[in-house]
């Protein structure tokens, strides 16, 4: 008996539900982020859902879809080609049986009418995600995960990576602009000697861990059918295991142990405080006794060695340039001349500006540190700040110059103490006498100045002592001409 067209039509609208049902949804708006975020921001934000929607911390009926759905926007997203098929075609080139493949055998493309499930493997008893459950547990309770090395394609060869050292050594300030070299102590892990590297004994091999199976996983069950996978202690993961009592004696199956050395560290001119150099290789060695297979690669970590530069009592840096500041007499800034500065070489002479007051500043072009990464002979400058010493104590005749100085400036806010104004109201009575009376003396007609500074220092009471006979010598002389000229009468 034919069907009728309403039953038909039933039948569409119950498929198309169907459809819509197991439809493959957005994984960008599942996640809650843009087309063009990044691995790590993808990752972040599952993490933050798994956590947020996880049934056993979230009882809500929900939940368990919303943790389903972000899980499968993952695997979507983490996986390169499928992200890439959606970002072209979008939800049809996993629904509707398009089966997208992955791996590049399906000639048709995302349409390619090959059968089988979409690209969304849900998690039928596990993860179908390719997600390290330590990394995303250790995640929530703030720890972090383990390092043995990164997770390969099978296509490419493993390199077992060991740990980088990290060290810490002090130098001058002349070494930074020098150069130098340090010897570091360091205690690394080294391959064992005993086993070779190996971590058993003669004769002993590995075998399959017993504890996992040989999985190098142990699968943990939890509520409403889900499963969860942590890495096997027993073997690390690595799904073989040393027999016990096979483990080297030195080792303790780890193929390496700790040894002291000391390395030579050149550290180059220029370098600045707080930076760092790397030592390619003088890092740990991998534990080659942990990995299931024996004959894998491995290579040193590398040795990080952090520069402190002590500071100098005489210079300051900024980047390549070296900073001074030199220190000047009053008299010096005020007239001009010339001092001696220190550089990172010799000492060189400079010239002081007349009138240079404290702040003011003179590159010296090429005189700083080396520049790291430049060419050999470029280097910075030296920049010199001049600062002006002022006398905190004066003596009677510095402070009567200075006020002199002052009065010759005009600068009637300087404080008076030695009362050369009064000196001058007298001078300048001195020259109105003057005018009524020629001068008899050389000394009367000089300068305020001159004259003040005569007065001060004695000059010419001291002059006047010896041009000026005195009144008892005129005296004698007279009493001696009389008896001259009386005998002259005879």
């Amino acid at each position: 008996m034919a069907e009728s067209p309403e039953i038909w039509e039933r039948q569409a609208i119950l498929s198309r539900l169907e459809d819509a049902r197991y439809a493959t949804k957005n994984p960008y708006t599942v996640l809650g982020v843009g087309k063009n975020a990044s691995a790590s921001e993808i990752k972040k934000a599952y993490y933050s859902l798994a956590k947020k929607y996880h049934p056993d911390t979230n009882k809500d009926a929900k939940a368990k879809d919303q943790f389903s759905d972000a899980q499968s926007a993952y695997e979507l997203l983490s996986d390169p080609k499928k992200k890439e098929a959606w970002d072209q075609y979008g939800a049809a080139a996993f629904d509707q049986g398009a089966g997208f493949d992955s791996s590049g055998e399906n000639a048709g493309g995302p349409f390619g009418g090959a059968a089988g499930a979409s690209g969304f493997q849900g998690f039928s008893g596990g993860f179908g995600a390719d997600i390290n459950f330590e990394d995303l547990f250790g995640a929530f309770t703030g720890g972090g995960p383990r390092s043995r090395g990164s997770r390969q394609s099978p296509f490419q060869e493993e390199v077992l990576m060991g740990q980088n050292i990290e060290v810490q050594t002090n130098i001058s300030f002349m070494d930074a602009a020098k150069g130098t070299s340090k010897d570091i102590s360091i205690n690394p892990l080294v391959q064992c000697k005993t086993c070779s590297g190996r971590g058993m004994k003669k004769g002993q091999t590995k075998s399959t861990c017993k504890r996992c199976g040989g999985t190098g996983t142990k699968v943990h069950f939890v509520q409403a059918g889900f499963q969860m996978a942590s890495t096997c202690e027993t073997c690390g993961g690595q799904g073989m295991a040393i027999p016990r009592g096979g483990e080297c004696g030195s080792c303790s199956g780890n193929g390496v142990i700790r040894q002291r050395k000391t390395v030579n560290v050149d550290i180059p001119a220029g370098i600045e405080d707080g930076m760092r150099l790397r030592v390619s290789g003088e890092g740990d060695a991998a534990p080659t006794g942990t990995t299931a297979n024996l004959n894998v690669r491995s290579t040193h970590g590398d040795l990080y060695v952090f520069i402190r530069v002590a500071p100098d009592s005489k210079f300051g840096r900024s980047g390549a340039d070296v900073l001074y500041t030199a220190s000047i007499p009053l008299t010096t800034a005020v007239l001009g001349g010339e001092v001696t500065i220190p550089t990172l070489n010799s000492d060189v002479k400079l010239k002081v500006a007349t009138g240079t007051g404290t702040g003011d500043k003179v590159t010296l072009g090429g005189m700083g540190m080396p520049k790291l990464g430049g060419r050999r002979s470029a280097a910075g400058d030296l920049r010199v700040e001049f600062k002006v010493v002022m006398p905190k104590y004066l003596s009677a005749n510095q402070r009567t110059i200075l006020e002199m100085l002052a009065d010759e400036l005009g600068d009637k806010s300087a404080k008076r103490v030695m009362n050369v104004g009064s000196a001058s109201t007298s001078s300048g009575a001195a020259d109105s006498t003057k005018k009524e009376k020629p001068a008899t003396n050389a000394q009367e007609n000089e300068g305020f100045l001159k004259s003040a500074w005569h007065r001060l220092t004695h000059q010419r009471d001291d002059s006047s002592a010896k041009q000026a006979p005195s009144s008892s010598d005129t005296k004698n002389t007279t009493e001696d001409e009389e008896p001259k000229k009386a005998a002259g009468s005879r």
